[in-house]
């Protein structure tokens, strides 16, 4: 339950975030386009005939041009609003109380313990993994939390980090994130 809390709140902020954003570049764009209204009517004053295709050919530009800001500002908003979500996914599985930790760490270890021989994770971890886990303990690793097991020949290891986990998700679901982030 405090994952979804966790995630519900960020998703608010995000969406708080992207709700800003978008009324800056609406303004934006209204200010844009307006400039270059402005500026097709100065330059039809001074040549009406030329100005004509002038006046089609700039303010054609000035559209292509404001229009293209916007979506380069508003894709790289996104970005860094994404970022923002995933660091905030990491921080909040960087600091899992232990009930919740020891609980993940079940479920890693159960579907995963037989297939190696000696099992590492990070130095806050250490007791409740050794706790949980019949491996043999091969020491700390950094990461935020999870585990590394390990073959008994060292020549295979599978990374259960939060870290590997988070990044896996984020990269499959980084579509759906973005659309109920930004509809």
């Amino acid at each position: 339950m405090g994952l979804e809390t966790v995630i519900k709140d960020i998703q608010d902020a995000a969406n708080a975030e992207v709700s800003r954003i978008k009324t800056e570049t609406d303004a934006e764009v209204l200010k844009i386009i307006e400039e270059a209204k402005d500026e097709a009517k100065r330059i039809m004053g001074e040549s009406l005939a030329k100005a004509e295709d002038d006046i089609k050919r700039m303010k054609q530009q000035e559209i292509s041009s404001a229009n293209l800001e916007v979506k380069r500002t508003l894709l790289n908003a996104r970005k860094e609003i994404l970022e923002e979500v995933y660091d905030r996914a990491f921080e909040a599985i960087s600091s899992l109380p232990e009930e919740k930790e020891r609980e993940l760490l079940k479920v890693i270890l159960q579907n995963n313990e037989a297939k190696g021989k000696k099992i590492y994770s990070n130095a806050k971890s250490e007791k409740l993994v050794r706790e949980l886990s019949s491996l043999e303990y091969g020491g700390n690793i950094d990461c935020a939390g999870g585990v590394v097991i390990e073959n008994e020949d060292g020549t295979i290891r599978l990374d259960y980090t939060y870290d590997v986990i988070l990044k896996g998700v984020n990269e499959q679901c980084l579509k759906q994130t973005s659309d109920i982030l930004f509809g």
